[in-house]
C-alpha cells in the first residue's frame, strides 16, 4: 500500500510545522505510530535524525526496543541518538511519578540535542486518538478552554506531524506495508489513567458515536477558534484596562465589575501574574466589600484597593537601614538617592515634596535610612499629638504596597525626622529660633 505521502505533507505545511531544509530530531520509541512517522519522514524526502530513551523499567525488552531504533536508524540512513535513564531514582528524588519523570527526562534531553545538534525541531508521533485521549484527561480533570484543544500540531519546538490519522489508520498503513516494529507491553496495563480511557472508555464511546475520531477533529477545530477568539479579547482588555505605574499595574475597579462574563475574563487577564481560579472567586466574592484585601501568587500580590486592582511585584525584603554621617554629602538607599545640603540661614524649602528643610541643632547624628515598622509614630507637621504610621498612611489613601517603598529619615535619637516625600515630623520644623538648617532632598533613581 501506498503511503499518505502527499497528506503528510499537505499537513506539515498547512500547520507550518518545518522546512525542508535543515535536518529535524524524530523521536522514536519503536512503537507502530513512530515507526510509521520515520517511513513517512523517509519516502517524503525529510532529512531527520533519531533520538531513543532507554527508562529501563522493562529489563531485557526496554533493551530490546533500545536495539530495534539503532537498527531502523541504520535502515534508513539517519543519525541515532540513544540514551539509559534512571527513571525510578529520578522519581523518588523529585517525589514525582514514574510517569512524570519519563516526560521530564526524555523532554529535557530532546531539547539538549536538538540545541546541541542544530536540528529544526523535534517531531513527536502523536496522532488523532491520543487528542481524543488528552481532552477526555482534561475533562476529568477539570480544565479551562485550552485544556479543550487538545494536542497542538506544533508547540514552541515540538511538533506532531501525524495528526492527521488515527489509530486505526496507523494500523492498517503498518499492516498493509509489512513494517516491524516493537509492543510496549504496559501499554495493555489499565492501571494508568490514559490507558484505561483508550481499553475501556473509548470503545464505549464509539458505540455511542461510530465516528468518534471525526467528531472530535471538528470539536477540536472549534475549540481552537475559541481559544483563538478568547485571547484576542484577552489582549484587547489588556490594552483598555491595564495601566502601567512603575513595576505595577492598575485596574480600574469599575471597569472590573463590568466585565461580562466576568469571571472568565478576568482570570484570563489574572492568569499571567500567576493567580488560578480559587483566586479569581476569592476576589469576586469581595469586590463590594474589603478594600485593602490582598491575594498573593508565588511572585505576586493582588490588592483590592478603594476603586482600583492593584498587581504588585512581591516585595522583596526590605533594604537594610543606611547610616548617614554629619559629613555625607549624600547617601543610596533602595530606589532613592537623598542628598544633603547645610545653610546658616533659615530657609524653607517649598512646592516640592520630595525636600525638606530640618533644623540642624536637633538633629543626632548618625542620622539612618530605613523603612516604616509597625510601631513607628510621629507629630506630623501642624499637630501637636503624636499619630501613628499606620494611621497617618490610611489617612492618605497610600496603598499598602507602597507602604514598604517610602524612605524614612530617622534622628539618631530614634525620632522620625521626615517621612520621605510626605510629612516633616512638627519637633524638627524650621521656627523663629533657627539658626542653620539641612536641607534633605530625595531623587527616585531607579
Amino acid at each position: 500500500m501506498m503511503l499518505p505521502d502527499k497528506k503528510f505533507t499537505d499537513f506539515i505545511d498547512q500547520n507550518r510545522l518545518f522546512e525542508r531544509s535543515g535536518t529535524l530530531l524524530a523521536a522514536v520509541s519503536g512503537g507502530m505510530d513512530s515507526v510509521l512517522m520515520v517511513h513517512l519522514l523517509k519516502s517524503s524526502g525529510y532529512n531527520f535524525a533519531i533520538a531513543h530513551c532507554n527508562f529501563q523499567l522493562r529489563g531485557a525488552e526496554a533493551d530490546a526496543d533500545q536495539q530495534f531504533c539503532k537498527t531502523l536508524a541504520q535502515q534508513n540512513n539517519a543519525a541515532f541518538h540513544t540514551i539509559n535513564f534512571d527513571t525510578q531514582q529520578y522519581a523518588a528524588e523529585n517525589k514525582i511519578s514514574i510517569q512524570m519523570a519519563a516526560r521530564e527526562l526524555r523532554y529535557t534531553w530532546f531539547e539538549q540535542l536538538r540545541q546541541q545538534n542544530n536540528y529544526t525541531v523535534i517531531a513527536l508521533a502523536h496522532h488523532q486518538n491520543d487528542a481524543i485521549e488528552t481532552i477526555l484527561l482534561n475533562l476529568v480533570r477539570g480544565t479551562g478552554i485550552a485544556g479543550l484543544h487538545g494536542i497542538l500540531p506544533k508547540n514552541g519546538w515540538l511538533v506532531r506531524p501525524l495528526l492527521f490519522l488515527t489509530r486505526g489508520e496507523i494500523e492498517a498503513l503498518i499492516k498493509q506495508n509489512g513494517y516491524s516494529y516493537t509492543e510496549d507491553s504496559s501499554n495493555a496495563s489499565v492501571k494508568y489513567a490514559r490507558n484505561k480511557l483508550r481499553h475501556e472508555v473509548i470503545p464505549k464511546l464509539q458505540q455511542l458515536n461510530p465516528n468518534l475520531e471525526h467528531t472530535f477533529e471538528n470539536n477540536l477545530r472549534h475549540f481552537r477558534d475559541m481559544e483563538v477568539l478568547l485571547g484576542l479579547r484577552q489582549a484587547e482588555l489588556k490594552k483598555e484596562l491595564f495601566i502601567d505605574s512603575g513595576d505595577d499595574v492598575y485596574l480600574q475597579l469599575d471597569a472590573v465589575k463590568a466585565l461580562n462574563p466576568q469571571r472568565l475574563l478576568l482570570f484570563k487577564l489574572l492568569q499571567d501574574y500567576g493567580f488560578n481560579e480559587t483566586a479569581v472567586d476569592d476576589l469576586i466574592s469581595v469586590l463590594n466589600k474589603h478594600s485593602g484585601k490582598v491575594f498573593e501568587a508565588a511572585n505576586f500580590k493582588l490588592i483590592l484597593d478603594r476603586d482600583k486592582l492593584i498587581i504588585t511585584p512581591k516585595n522583596k525584603p526590605a533594604d537594610e537601614p543606611v547610616e548617614l554621617s554629619g559629613t555625607d554629602n549624600s547617601i543610596n538607599y533602595g530606589d532613592y538617592k537623598l542628598t544633603v545640603l547645610h545653610d546658616d540661614t533659615p530657609l524653607i524649602v517649598k512646592d516640592n515634596p520630595m525636600a525638606v528643610s530640618v533644623d540642624a541643632d536637633k538633629l543626632v547624628y548618625p542620622l539612618s535610612i530605613r523603612t516604616w515598622q509597625q510601631s513607628d509614630a510621629f507629630y506630623p507637621l501642624g499637630m501637636k499629638t503624636r499619630k501613628k504610621l499606620s494611621d497617618f498612611f490610611i489617612n492618605l489613601k497610600i496603598p499598602l504596597h507602597e507602604k514598604n517603598k517610602i524612605p524614612l529619615l530617622i534622628n539618631g535619637n530614634g525620632h522620625i525626622i521626615w517621612i520621605g516625600g510626605h510629612r516633616l515630623d512638627e519637633r524638627y520644623k524650621v521656627a523663629d529660633n533657627t539658626k542653620k538648617v539641612t536641607i534633605f532632598e530625595l531623587y527616585k533613581v531607579k
